[in-house]
């Protein structure tokens, strides 16, 4: 009886314990299904600050690294969509997107219907050319000139408001587009944000493209919100702490190839 009692005994502490862990997992897995999905879109085409890796069908870039360390900081996974630069803002005003990044320019117009982040990144615009071209030097060498820029951009606001009917503006819905122009002689120069721009000319478009003047209108990025968000702060924290580990300057470099010290 005494055997047969404890063998009973022994039985629940065994299940005993196969519940507790049981509970324990299940209290992990809890926890790790509390953290929140947040709707995050950019635009497909910006390189290098998103394009899709042709082996992985993954978004890469210096944007996407950013988000994602952002995520990882501030206790959110991201549900990324990508979509056409100029849909993005109204994506996210309208609450079909809570959060974009795809190197938005912070300007006063834009943040009277989203929220910005602390800037993350300083760019300006810059014009391109062929590599035959010796007549454009400087943004007036282009009046009476095709030009190509991207819908919604704040390169198509400038050029309209420098150049009104005094040169033809083509805006493109995606930067290879524009860039597909240049090459194929449809258009005579190309302008956009300086380091997309840069990068275009150091990788497919070397010994066919060169980039030309100084920087114009200097601009700063920043990550957008729905108006009033609960995501802003926690960014900018993130963000704070990336600048301070240096995380972000070793994000920076692998797709700048310096750091912004260096610029």
């Amino acid at each position: 009886m005494k055997k047969t009692a404890i063998f009973h005994t022994s039985l629940p502490k065994t299940a005993l314990a196969a519940a507790v862990a049981l509970g324990l997992g299940t209290a992990s897995l809890a926890v790790a299904q509390d953290k929140p999905t947040v709707n995050v879109a950019t635009d497909p085409s910006f390189v290098p600050f998103e394009m899709m890796d042709q082996e992985t069908g993954e978004m890469i870039g210096f944007d996407m690294d950013i988000i994602n360390e952002i995520a990882d900081r501030a206790g959110f996974e991201v549900n990324l969509t990508t979509m056409e630069f100029n849909g993005i803002i109204p994506a996210v005003q309208t609450g079909s997107q809570e959060i974009a990044i795809a190197g938005i320019t912070i300007t006063d117009e834009r943040a009277e219907i989203v929220d910005f982040s602390d800037p993350y990144y300083d760019s300006g615009l810059r014009i391109i050319v062929r590599d035959d071209n010796d007549e454009v030097t400087t943004i007036d060498d282009l009046e009476g000139m095709s030009i190509a820029t991207k819908i919604g951009s704040t390169s198509y606001d400038y050029l309209t408001e420098k150049f009104g009917d005094d040169a033809d503006i083509t805006p493109y819905p995606g930067t290879s587009d524009m860039y597909m122009a240049l090459l194929g002689r449809n258009v005579d120069a190309a302008f956009y944000d300086a380091p997309n721009v840069g990068y275009f000319s150091q990788t497919r478009g070397e010994g066919r493209t060169k980039v030309v003047g100084p920087l114009y209108e200097g601009q700063q990025y920043g990550i957008v919100f729905n108006k009033g968000s609960d995501w802003v702060e926690p960014t900018n924290e993130a963000l704070a702490e990336m600048h301070e580990d240096g995380t972000y300057d070793e994000i920076y470099t692998k797709w700048f190839g310096e750091t912004p010290s260096d610029e």
